[in-house]
């Protein structure tokens, strides 16, 4: 599993005048097996999503609509941040990485993630994440 987040590049066809469609064709491009699937929309746009990690799980997230300033953290080293705008690119983040979201208006957030929802694999608190990302 990769322990650093990364951008990746799904598989598009089509043209302007009859439109696109994108896959992850069989899911190839994604490093998990999908488990959950789950999209987050009517986000306003001054409201920070997200501001969690998980321990185990995880996650690729696309924005099919708006874009998405995705600020990640591993608790060790400066954060990052990735700008997602387009359906055809998504951003692959492993397990034990803080994100941020913040939505443009009318983002809307597709989530790919390794398991079923389940509370005790969230860090809600960023300072008991730090300490667990250092230990």
């Amino acid at each position: 599993m990769p322990s650093q987040p990364y951008l990746l590049s799904f598989l598009h066809v089509g043209d302007p005048g009859i439109g696109y469609i994108t896959s992850t064709q069989q899911a190839q491009h994604i490093p998990f097996e999908i488990k959950r699937v789950f999209w987050t929309q009517g986000t306003p746009p001054d409201v920070v999503r997200g501001r969690h990690a998980h321990k185990a799980t995880e996650q690729v997230l696309v924005a099919l609509n708006g874009s998405i300033t995705v600020e990640v953290d591993n608790g060790k080293e400066d954060p990052h941040k990735f700008l997602l705008t387009q359906p055809d690119q998504g951003l692959y983040l492993p397990p034990m990485v803080w994100a941020n979201l913040h939505f443009s208006e009318g983002a809307i957030l597709l989530s790919l993630t390794s398991s079923d929802f389940d509370e005790a694999d969230y860090i809600r608190s960023y300072q008991a994440f730090v300490k667990l990302a250092n230990s």
